[in-house]
């Protein structure tokens, strides 16, 4: 058992809905010390990896990515989910539905951050069916770039975004997969990595 999952069990709670909260310590409420060996066990696994740049979506990605891009030394963009004065008209944008906002969203990145010599690692906190990662990878091939790979912390394994990118043919490294949760027992098992 890893670290994540251990502060899973320890920290987490299951939700009716295939919720799992996990936001006092991930995505609302941030344990820095959590996130830091998050961002290094997915730096260890794209080690073989160039990175130019990461993306993420706002807003629980940001905090992993920062990190990660710290280590790698490579700036960090992400995808914003309402146009904003400051924007610019010049910006990618795709669309997803927010599996935890129950709701489509548009999403934008301004066209200087993103280009066709960028090996883009994407990264976000939880992929549940992935509508969120192929918005950004929607982005990145708008940019004409790279998608180096794609970095979650928690991937829940019972809905299918994992699985599909895998067939796609992208690199998904997750620090931890749920495999099942039940609600009504407070039980989390993992798949084995």
């Amino acid at each position: 058992m890893n670290f994540l999952e251990k502060k899973i069990l320890s920290d987490g709670k299951v939700l009716e809905g295939d919720i799992l909260k996990i936001d006092n310590f991930l995505n609302h409420q941030i344990d820095v010390g959590i996130m830091r060996q998050i961002a290094s066990e997915l730096k260890s696994r794209f080690s073989d990896v160039p990175v130019s740049k990461i993306l993420t979506i706002e807003a629980s990605g940001i905090a992993i990515a920062t990190m990660l891009g710290s280590l790698y030394e490579v700036p960090v963009v992400f995808a914003k989910k309402e146009a904003t004065a400051n924007s610019t008209d010049d910006k990618y944008e795709s669309h997803a539905y927010s599996f935890t906002h129950r709701k489509n969203v548009n999403v934008y990145v301004s066209k200087p951050y993103l280009s066709s010599t960028d090996s883009v690692l994407i990264v976000d906190d939880v992929l549940a069916n992935g509508e969120a990662v192929h918005a950004l990878i929607d982005i990145v091939r708008q940019a004409g770039g790279k998608v180096a790979g794609i970095g979650i912390a928690v991937e829940k394994g019972q809905q299918n975004g994992g699985r599909i990118l895998r067939e796609e043919g992208y690199r998904l490294e997750s620090v931890t997969i749920v495999e099942e949760m039940d609600w009504k027992t407070q039980t989390i098992s993992f798949r084995k990595q």
